[in-house]
């Protein structure tokens, strides 16, 4: 059995349960993807801490990580992903949330902005023979286009605002998931999409760490 399986068990246990995840499929996905993977290997005994991870491999100056596991799967539950669904990881790091959706839905395209991490990332997918997700290169904020429109779009991150270029490649009845950090605490909130109106529901409270390009312009003061 892998060193690891015990801390998984935990993380899953003591983390995602009691913090209202109760969608098995995900609780499952969670058990069975190693996180220890996607980390330094200075950082595999700290892998499973219930806490944002920064990432020691990340070449951006504004630091990247690894959400926090229990709001990570709060935030997929919001999305309701089915099997058939095609997904829009933006922020991928590493990857492990990209592996992690990947066993939940039909395909995942997976966007980095940072080429070391986008390397990383494809590297472990393949380590894990995981053939149903893809890692694509591009401003975080922009989002996918190309490959859209998509069914669910997570930002496992903090972002200060959320564009219309971004809402506009959910499919009707699609879902974005993301942390509101403008203020704080920030709050978790889900974006439906009813043919050209979207409409944003706030969850939960959540402190977690910011992803880069997602900021609002700095206003003018005289």
């Amino acid at each position: 059995m892998n060193e690891y399986y015990a801390a998984r068990k935990t993380m899953t246990d003591c983390q995602i349960r009691p913090s209202g995840v109760t969608d098995l499929t995900i609780i499952d996905a969670m058990q069975e993807i190693p996180r220890e993977n996607f980390v330094a290997d200075l950082q595999k005994p700290l892998a499973y801490i219930d806490e944002d991870l920064p990432l020691k491999f990340a070449t951006n100056s504004t630091g990247r990580f690894l959400i926090e596991p229990a709001t990570f799967a709060r935030l997929i539950q919001l999305a309701e992903i089915q099997p058939g669904s095609i997904v829009l990881d933006i922020g991928c790091a590493t990857g492990y949330s990209t592996a992690v959706l990947s066993r939940l839905c039909s395909s995942v395209v997976a966007l980095e902005e940072d080429v070391t991490l986008a390397k990383l990332a494809s590297d472990n997918l393949a380590e894990l023979e995981i053939d149903n997700a893809v890692i694509v290169t591009g401003p975080l904020s922009k989002g996918y286009s190309k490959e859209g429109p998509f069914d669910a779009i997570i930002i496992a991150g903090g972002v200060e605002k959320i564009d219309d270029e971004l809402l506009n490649q959910l499919k009707n009845g699609g879902k974005l998931v993301t942390v509101l950090s403008a203020n704080k605490p920030g709050r978790a909130v889900r974006y439906l999409r009813d043919n050209d109106n979207f409409t944003m529901i706030s969850y939960f409270d959540s402190s977690v760490s910011s992803l880069p390009g997602f900021e609002k312009s700095k206003e003018f003061v005289f």
